[in-house]
């Protein structure tokens, strides 16, 4: 019976048969730019023909970097950039890792969690924590050295983060809603320990009361379509007259869209209806939704390319990159005498 080859072609096999030195396989390897394009190509050719693989336990001794970034997740029901984030991760040479910490996890337990994956083999974290979370100078003694970036957290706060500007966002819909005319709108919000609902919420309610428009009718929701559907009964049953719903996110918009037509009411003759997110189906409702689009690639590339130019240069001064949402028009919303 023939023998099974079992041994694994190393990064001097791959010299010998491009002709080249093994520091240069290994230049080509880790992407280093100060080869040229002819001789990278034998080794790439090289590579392929051994059917070479790199041994990761020798690349992260040779270069003191494991090439794998640790994402973070304290809801893994908000995963909605995670695609974008794995392909941008791969792009920039990096494997990302995904971990969750349930959400409201007592604090002890989330440092001791947080403190085992920063210990792990990985070049640098990215959190993404929707909720409020450990203090800046608390997270930088709990990641010993390791980059970090925080994704989603409050505006203004002194960490290396990417956040959209919820207040800008809600201004566009609510201001949106004023200039069509509306003087009695509602809101259905997102529960107000999520840090962007809040943020929503509070821009709504400061925006009307500057106009001397009543600002009390609002109920709150989860996020979740069904939650929309009883927010929007519970609002109708009140009594009270309002030609204009805001919702905190497209989901529940969708359940609100459901309850005013159950309710007789249409979209947008009797009331003019605003989410928030422009998810996929947003523009397949019927009537297509005018929602606040916050782009979920951008924010993805952001945040990896942060944290890798952290890892690059750890000297980099530590800033907070802001994104702007933008309004996007539909036909659930028109204007009224």
């Amino acid at each position: 019976m023939p023998e099974v080859q079992s041994k694994r072609s190393t990064l001097h096999d791959v010299a010998a048969l491009a002709g080249v030195s093994y520091q240069t396989v290994s230049r080509v390897i880790n992407r280093h730019p100060n080869v040229a394009e002819k001789t990278r190509a034998q080794v790439l050719d090289a590579i392929r023909q051994l059917d070479y693989r790199p041994n990761q336990a020798a690349k992260v001794l040779a270069t003191g970097r494991s090439y794998m970034l640790q994402l973070i997740m304290f809801d893994i029901r908000y995963n909605d950039p995670l695609p974008a984030m794995i392909y941008w991760a791969k792009r920039m040479g990096y494997t990302l890792v995904i971990s969750e910490i349930t959400p409201f996890t007592p604090r002890d337990e989330t440092r001791d969690r947080l403190e085992e994956l920063a210990s792990r083999m990985i070049d640098g974290l990215i959190i993404f924590s929707p909720y409020a979370f450990l203090p800046y100078e608390e997270l930088t003694e709990l990641c010993r050295g390791v980059p970090f970036v925080l994704v989603g957290t409050e505006m203004g706060m002194k960490a290396p983060s990417v956040v959209f500007d919820q207040r800008h966002g809600a201004g566009l819909a609510i201001q949106h809603l004023l200039d069509l005319g509306h003087r009695h709108i509602a809101e259905i919000r997102g529960p107000q320990e999520h840090i962007d609902a809040r943020a929503r919420h509070e821009t709504f309610v400061s925006i009307l009361k500057a106009r001397g428009l009543p600002s009390d009718l609002s109920v709150e929701g989860d996020f979740e379509v069904p939650s929309g559907y009883e927010a929007t009964r519970s609002l109708l049953t009140t009594g009270a007259p309002f030609t204009a719903l805001f919702a905190s996110n497209d989901r529940m918009a969708v359940g609100a869209l459901h309850a005013l037509c159950e309710h007789g009411l249409y979209v947008p003759q009797d009331v003019s209806l605003v989410g928030f997110d422009d998810m996929t189906e947003a523009a397949y409702l019927n009537p297509p939704l005018t929602t606040v689009r916050q782009d979920l690639d951008v924010i993805a590339q952001q945040s990896i390319e942060y944290v890798v130019s952290m890892i690059q240069n750890p000297k980099m001064p530590v800033h907070q990159r802001v994104l702007y949402p933008e309004l996007i028009t539909r036909r659930s919303t028109r204007k009224i005498e």
